[in-house]
């Protein structure tokens, strides 16, 4: 059995987008709800947290030393130092969609960082899946989500997989060279008794890891959509994973405490913080913005 254990007893509002960025040896996640990015040196336990208005939804190291981001009102560059936290507007594509706001977001191996927005209210389908290009421009890749979440691809970067949460479906695109996507259909669907499948990510050997929202766990997927595996976690809100450490074995996975009244929070004191578990397996070396692999 894969032992679990709590690194950083955050207590986050909504814990999202984990992130390993090799060059630091460093975990990086957000905490949309709380307006925060954290980061965890897991080698010496170091921890420090910035603090912005603009609700951090998901970042991506890029090849330039910082960082890309999508945040509530559109994607940003973003630099991050000592305690500064700078941001620069790239573009906002939702300025007409006031409710809307920016969640998952990832790098493909050729440097695009691919995000999707959602309805904050969690009632309309106005969720859009974007993609941001090396050079600063943005496309529509695919739409009509209530709440995105993912993305992730394949080891061969052939394939794009994709969360729409409310229909508790996760859809596979093929992935071309030029960043578009065709043949969407579905890979897996998550039985409403697990839960909601939330934010994911693609191991070594091609399966894909899903994080549970209220199904208190991850599953794990072969590439044929197969049940393959289940990591429990002692909280219901399981929001994402990643993997990281030096040799990419470590799982590092995010939680939220929003919603959970008093009786909820005492049998889950740990709702929001960061966990950690080694499944047996290595994960992929993150890309950068900005540089194909």
């Amino acid at each position: 059995m894969t032992t679990v254990r709590c690194i950083w007893d955050a207590g986050a509002t909504l814990g999202e987008g984990p992130v390993w960025v090799a060059r630091e040896q460093a975990l990086y996640w957000v905490d949309i709800k709380g307006g925060q990015i954290h980061r965890l040196m897991p080698e010496t336990g170091a921890r420090q947290s910035w603090t912005t208005a603009h609700q951090p939804c998901s970042l991506a190291p890029a090849a330039n030393g910082d960082f890309v981001g999508a945040f509530r009102n559109g994607f940003a560059k973003v630099a991050l130092q000592d305690n500064v936290l700078q941001l620069e507007a790239i573009a906002d594509p939702e300025q007409d969609l006031p409710d809307n706001r920016f969640n998952d977001g990832k790098v493909d191996g050729q440097g695009r960082f691919w995000a999707g927005t959602m309805d904050d209210n969690e009632r309309d389908a106005t969720g859009v899946l974007y993609r941001l290009d090396p050079d600063l421009t943005w496309s529509r890749q695919d739409d009509g989500y209530v709440v995105t979440n993912g993305p992730a691809f394949s080891p061969d970067g052939r394939t794009l997989y994709h969360t729409d949460t409310f229909a508790g479906l996760i859809h596979a695109f093929d992935l071309g060279p030029d960043g578009d996507i065709t043949n969407k259909r579905p890979f897996v669907k998550i039985p409403a008794s697990q839960g909601y499948p939330d934010g994911m990510t693609v191991d070594g050997e091609g399966h894909l890891w899903v994080a549970h929202w209220g199904g208190w766990g991850l599953s794990r997927f072969d590439p044929a959509g197969e049940l393959c595996g289940r990591i429990d976690l002692p909280v219901a809100q399981v929001t994402s994973c990643a993997f990281g450490g030096a040799d990419l074995k470590q799982l590092f996975i995010t939680t939220a405490a929003i919603g959970l009244d008093t009786e909820a929070r005492a049998q889950q004191p740990l709702a929001g913080g960061l966990f950690i578990c080694e499944p047996g397996v290595a994960g992929l070396p993150t890309p950068l913005f900005g540089e194909a692999a």
